[in-house]
Order: structure tokens, then C-alpha cells, then sequence
């Protein structure tokens, strides 16, 4: 790699907002070299950087953050000077069927992370040595940090709202947001998070709702849905996260909070019927192969939707007041819901391999 650019550690980005934002870091930035640390586990899918295989700015490195002799070898062999930490364990049902790989994960391997910088770039508390004077780490968190929200619109989730996880996996990056926020205050180091609401967009793992409703619903089985479906998330372009974590990391100021939200609320019933919509005009049922027998009655993706027991501790509304990032720092989204699922849904048409 060339020594006159500047590494820069970004962990879990074989993930789903990782891999939309390691291209356009690479692309804006050709001064830094990415190096990737990612455990590779379901989540994690190396096809989703395939386009950066060939960038010498990019290297990969299979192994866990937790791994502490790992970390601190790669801050030696690539003098790391920056930190963008993605890596989590981050699906909500499965941090109730097992907690504690969260914990390790998202907590452990945190600190992991944080106090390896720490230690190389700093000569003490609050004292930077003086090659790595500008060197930060950004930590990326969640809006559920913050629990729930009451039905009323003007009650958002802002920088200042007390933490109140309700789920292993919210109580996991509350817990890792807190250690992160102390060494800023104990021990000075140049720190920033930013917490988003729900993303959305190309190469999120199928788990999640919006492939799930996509995927379910071209293959015509039934559309799951918890509880009433009134649940409500506030939903967040990718991209335009991944420029607001650009935005942050730059210029953010040190030891602060920035909430990275779309304004874009709508209830998990809303969303289903939006995108059962758009696939009923750009690919309806009586072109889907699927339908062609005993389904072939169906007029319209959305007789698929059905109602299922509700999740444990289902929060019931999440949504971001991003005023601070927008006002302080100059964001905003480029996307709103309707111009995002648009570009999603014909993202996944071709990952399923349907044609219009």
C-alpha cells in the first residue's frame, strides 16, 4: 500500500450498511486506504464488495474485533489513523434468543477496539502523540438505544433523550455507546457517535423486513407481519446514512452525538402495502411463474400479508429528530421513502434474477 495515504480501520463492512459505504468512501476519498475487519458471520457477505476486490486501497482481513492481538497488530502493520466501527450483531430476534453473543460482540469488542486506539495513538489521558493529532474514532449506534416512543408525532428521539434499551440487542449498544463516551471523558480520546433510525436499501441481509416482505412476496408465500403491524420506524436511505457518517467523521465535533434520521415514518402495515403496490405495477402476479396454478386468482401481492404473533418487547414507535446533524454539520437526506424503496425493491429484482 502506499505509505503517504492514510489507513483507516473500518470494522463489519461485509455487512449491510458497511458494504454500501466502503465504495463510496473509497471513491470520495482517494487518499485513504480502507482496511476491512470483519468475523464474516451470516451477516456478513464478502459478494457484497466484489467491486473493490481489485482496489489496492482496499484490503480485507477475516477475524474478530474482540480479538484484541489482532487489533492491535493491524493498528502496528497498517498505522491505523482512524477508526468508522460498524461491526454488531444486530438483528433484535435473535438477540432474544441469545444475548450474550451480543454482549460479547457489541460491547466487548468495543472496548476492544477503542481501547487498542488508545493505547497507539495516545501517550496518556488527553495527551495525543504528535503523528496521530487528528486520528478519531467514530463509533455507529442505533435509535434504539433509546427505547420507545408515545404516538404523538412531535415526540422524537434527539441527541439528549435518555438511553432506555428495551432489547439484548438496544441494551448491547447502549452499553457500548457508554464506553465509548467514557474515554472520551476519562481519557480524552477523539471520539464521535451517531446513532440512525431503520436503514434501508441495497445488500441488506434477507432477515430483515424490507427483503423479507420483497422476497416473500415474489416467491407468493405469505407476507409475515407482526402483531397489529402499527409499529412504527422512521426509515433511512443507506446512502444517505453513509454520507452522514462521512459528514460526522469529518467534521463532527469531538465527544459529541449525531442522530442520522430519514423523517420518513411510516407503520410496518404502510410499508408492506407500498411495496406489495409497486411490485403489483412493475411486476404483477399474472407475469410471476410463481402464481400460475393455485394462486393464479391472487390479483394482488398484498392477499399475501399475514398477521403473526408479536416479537417479545416489540417496541411500538422509533423515530429521529436529526436537527443537530442538519443544522450544525449541513445534512440532509437526498432520498425520501417513496424515491428509496423505489431504487430497493429494483435492487432486489435483479438479486432474485426477475426480469420486468
Amino acid at each position: 500500500m502506499n505509505n503517504t495515504n492514510k489507513s483507516i480501520l473500518l470494522t463489519g463492512t461485509a455487512g449491510f450498511i458497511g458494504s454500501n459505504f466502503v465504495p463510496y468512501f473509497l471513491e470520495k476519498y482517494p487518499n485513504y486506504n480502507l482496511i476491512n475487519l470483519d468475523l464474516l458471520t451470516y451477516a456478513g457477505n464478502l459478494e457484497n464488495l466484489a467491486e473493490c476486490e481489485s482496489n489496492p486501497r482496499y484490503k480485507f482481513i477475516k477475524g474478530d474485533i474482540c480479538n484484541r492481538e489482532l487489533v492491535e497488530f493491524i493498528f502496528n502493520e497498517y498505522d491505523i489513523r482512524g477508526v468508522i466501527h460498524f461491526a454488531a450483531e444486530s438483528h433484535v430476534d435473535n438477540s432474544i434468543k441469545n444475548p450474550g453473543v451480543f454482549v460479547q460482540t457489541n460491547v466487548n469488542g468495543t472496548y476492544t477496539l477503542v481501547d487498542v486506539a488508545k493505547k497507539y495513538w495516545m501517550n496518556k489521558p488527553f495527551e495525543y502523540k504528535d503523528e496521530y493529532q487528528d486520528c478519531r474514532f467514530h463509533h455507529i449506534s442505533t435509535d434504539e438505544v433509546y427505547g420507545t416512543l408515545s404516538d404523538d408525532p412531535n415526540d422524537l428521539f434527539t441527541e439528549t433523550t435518555p438511553y432506555a434499551p428495551n432489547s439484548p440487542y438496544s441494551a448491547s449498544k447502549a452499553s457500548s455507546d457508554m464506553i465509548v463516551r467514557a474515554y472520551v471523558e476519562t481519557f480524552g480520546v477523539n471520539c464521535v457517535i451517531t446513532n440512525c433510525s431503520n436503514n434501508y436499501g441495497p445488500k441488506q441481509h434477507d432477515e430483515k423486513l424490507i427483503p423479507t416482505i420483497i422476497r416473500n412476496a415474489l416467491k407468493g408465500n405469505p407476507i409475515p407481519i407482526y402483531g397489529d403491524g402499527k409499529n412504527i420506524r422512521d426509515w433511512l436511505y443507506v446512502l444517505d446514512h453513509c454520507k452522514g457518517i462521512d459528514l460526522v467523521y469529518h467534521t463532527g465535533l469531538k465527544g459529541e452525538t449525531y442522530n442520522i434520521g430519514g423523517r420518513n415514518e411510516r407503520t410496518n402495515l404502510q410499508i408492506v402495502e407500498r411495496i406489495c403496490k409497486i411490485l403489483d405495477e412493475v411486476h404483477p402476479i399474472k407475469n410471476n411463474s410463481k402464481f400460475n396454478t393455485q394462486n393464479s386468482t391472487l390479483s394482488s401481492y398484498k392477499s399475501l400479508i399475514t398477521f403473526v404473533e408479536d416479537r417479545a418487547g416489540h417496541d411500538r414507535r422509533y423515530a429521529i429528530d436529526a436537527t443537530k446533524l442538519e443544522t450544525k454539520l449541513g445534512w440532509k437526506a437526498d432520498e425520501n421513502f417513496d424515491s428509496g424503496i423505489v431504487k430497493t425493491i429494483e435492487w432486489y429484482l435483479k438479486k432474485y434474477g426477475v426480469k420486468n
